[in-house]
């Protein structure tokens, strides 16, 4: 998994985590935690959509790769 979350997406995860907790801590249970939640789920919604598209990705590359192959054993 490491190969596909590059650091700035780790450095976003942990920025937005220690955000998250110190609004724990300042707001309490209130409804700007709820923000603060939400604000999480997407920060980390977005790191995952870009995991999907670095495998897909190489999925369709290893697809490519493999009919090239394919297309040159023809010739």
């Amino acid at each position: 998994m490491r190969r596909y979350v590059d650091i700035g997406s780790i450095i976003v995860i942990s920025i937005t985590f220690v955000l998250f907790v110190i609004a724990l801590f300042t707001k309490g249970f209130t409804h700007d935690l709820l923000l603060e939640a939400g604000i999480l789920l997407i920060s980390v919604k977005l790191i995952m959509m870009a995991y999907r598209s670095g495998v897909f990705y190489n999925d369709i590359l290893q697809e490519l790769k493999n009919l090239k192959e394919t297309l040159n054993k023809k010739s």
